[in-house]
């Protein structure tokens, strides 16, 4: 069995997901090749209501494209028929290729507390709510006949939402769209879907499971029973001896990882180690290269934790705080804000790992920050007196 040096596992990483390319020059126009290549690499996106710097589906295609136009991302992402958004990861987009994979998924969606009540409603509430989306089309919360009261920011969680969600866990309902305010527009499957996803054989869930934890394989290109379960949040223990099953049959290699353990660690057969990794990139904390938190610590020694829940007085780091990957490394973290009000892009907090040269990492987050700044409308960088790599980064703007 073959064992593997942390960097070589590192360099598998990321270049399974994208990072061994460089971004393309600013000449370059991004077009949906491009945006294929990015899904192709992550295989999921996932996405996030919060938009205090970006929305979490925006900084995967940012971190590994630089500036691109969003709006026809957008319009790629929701209306190409080429993906489906859907609880895939969590609430994520991915290919239209996976909705077959997970028809068990959506075959066995619990039944959720405030839809019981419903369910039990003479009046046939969601009945109701799926013959106006079978008649009208198209369908927001707000289109509804009888939505519900609002309960907070983007309608919340009205009874109406709640109808059309639980329909389109259950794959009665697809999302169709996103507006620019974020709120989700659902529709028929057959409307949305192409005729051959909807008609193609769904495979017994043994069959679906190895599928899933092969793709999961591809995207990260090494991994953990752990790693590789959690990219489509399927449960650890089928999945561990789903992927024994895909050892014994060659389809990915049984190899360890110095440092990880005497646990199981899964090749893929087409996984490659770059020589040079020439990222210069600020990461989502949505990024599946660091989503699962232990992978992220035991790839580069980087302890993570977003702190968007935690009160602002016991935040370590900020509310919203993005690794900066540099090389092969993650040297700092940044807490951002786009103030759209102002045009600023506020740098709440600064701050470097151990062992880095901080003048350099500080030069080269200066010019990701300015480019990201550019590219998101808030281009006058103000960087606040917060973090050690602050006075560095401050000096490096002037």
């Amino acid at each position: 069995m073959r064992i593997l040096s942390p960097a070589r596992a590192r360099r598998i990483a990321l270049t399974a997901m994208g990072f061994a390319r460089s971004r393309p020059g600013p000449e370059v126009r991004r077009t949906v090749a491009h945006l294929r290549r990015v899904l192709d690499a992550v295989d999921i996106v996932q996405l996030d209501s919060v938009n205090v710097l970006a929305r979490a589906h925006e900084l995967p295609f940012w971190s590994r494209l630089g500036p691109h136009d969003r709006a026809a991302r957008d319009r790629w992402l929701w209306r190409s028929g080429e993906l489906y958004e859907g609880w895939i990861h969590v609430a994520s987009m991915s290919s239209v290729e996976l909705w077959p994979l997970l028809a068990h998924r959506r075959a066995q969606v619990p039944p959720w507390a405030r839809v019981a009540a419903m369910a039990d409603d003479p009046a046939g509430y969601l009945e109701a709510v799926l013959a106006e989306v079978t008649a009208n089309g198209e369908t927001s919360v707000r289109d509804l006949v009888d939505p519900g009261s609002r309960t907070g920011p983007w309608w919340g969680n009205p009874r109406g939402k709640v109808a059309l969600d639980h329909l389109a866990a259950k794959g009665e309902l697809v999302i169709r769209d996103r507006t620019p305010q974020f709120v989700t527009v659902y529709d028929l499957p057959e409307r949305v879907l192409p005729v051959e996803v909807l008609h193609a054989e769904v495979p017994p869930i043994e069959h679906a499971r190895r599928a899933l934890l092969r793709r999961a394989a591809r995207a990260h290109g090494i991994g953990t029973a752990a790693d590789l379960a959690d990219h489509h949040r399927l449960r650890i223990g089928p999945a561990r001896a789903a992927l024994a099953e895909l050892a014994a049959s060659g389809q990915l290699e049984e190899v360890r990882v110095r440092g990880w353990g005497d646990q199981p660690v899964y090749l893929h057969p087409e996984a490659r180690a770059a020589r040079r990794i020439p990222a210069r990139t600020l990461l989502s904390p949505f990024d599946p290269l660091v989503w699962f938190r232990d992978r992220a610590e035991r790839l580069f020694d980087f302890h993570y934790r977003i702190e968007i829940y935690v009160p602002e007085a016991k935040r370590r780091y900020g509310y919203y705080v993005l690794p900066f990957l540099l090389g092969e490394r993650i040297v700092a973290r940044v807490d951002l804000k786009a103030d759209r009000h102002t045009g600023r892009l506020l740098v709440r907090g600064a701050f470097a790992e151990e062992g880095v040269d901080r003048v350099a990492v500080a030069r080269e987050l200066a010019a990701e920050l300015l480019e990201l700044g550019a590219w998101l409308d808030v281009p006058d960088v103000v960087v606040e007196p917060r973090g050690d790599l602050a006075p560095a980064l401050r000096a490096s703007l002037r």
